[in-house]
Order: structure tokens, then sequence, then C-alpha cells
């Protein structure tokens, strides 16, 4: 039977409440840096770490509330976090491909040149 978040043990609240403060943390850090670097290149890595660490605290703290709330191991978030992991590197990498392929065909000087094998 599960306990209601006012009956989480103490250290327990503490564990939760400090993956909570460190996954909120990385997202802020995350949404700064996108506001701050001014290329979209150099923007694209700072969500990235936003999204990939910061669902990371949080999904501790939610294993660490529900393993105590429910006097068993709650594991299924980890699920969550490995899909999030997976596909955020590899929805980063196909916008920026397809802004490097829209800024080569535009003409726009800014981009490297592709790369051809010798």
């Amino acid at each position: 039977m599960m306990q209601s978040a006012s009956d989480l043990p103490l250290w327990a609240a503490i564990i939760v409440a400090f993956f909570v403060l460190i996954g909120a943390a990385l997202a802020l850090l995350g949404a700064i840096g996108f506001l701050r670097l001014p290329t979209f290149y150099e923007r694209i890595h700072a969500p990235a770490l936003g999204t990939s660490w910061g669902v990371g605290g949080v999904m501790l703290a939610s294993i660490v509330f529900f393993s105590v709330s429910s006097s068993r191991l709650a594991i299924h978030e980890i699920l969550i976090g490995l899909l999030v992991t997976i596909t955020t590197p590899i929805t980063f990498m196909l916008l920026a491909r397809a802004a490097l392929h829209r800024d080569r065909a535009e003409g726009n000087g800014t981009v490297p040149e592709k790369h051809r094998p010798d």
C-alpha cells in the first residue's frame, strides 16, 4: 500500500528534494545556455544537457520517492530515462544536420565546408 507524500521519512524527503533541485538546476542551465549562445549550432548543445541530465535528476528523485512510499523498488522510471537519453542526441543531431544542409544550400558562408575524401 502506497503512503502519502506527507508520510515520507525525512531522510527520503531530503534525497528526493536534492535530486529534484539538481534536475531543475540542470534544466535551467540548459535554458539559460539556449538563450545566451549566439548561433544555432552553439545553442543546440545547451538543451541537450538540460534534457539528459535534468531528466536524470528528476528520474532519480522519482525512483527514491516511489520506492520508499510503496515499500518496494520502483524502477520503471529507468525506461523513461533510457528513452530520453537515447532520443535526445539523435533528435539534436538530425536538427543540426538539417540546419547545416539548409545553410549550405542557401550559400551561408558561416558554416563549415563539406568534407570531401581525397
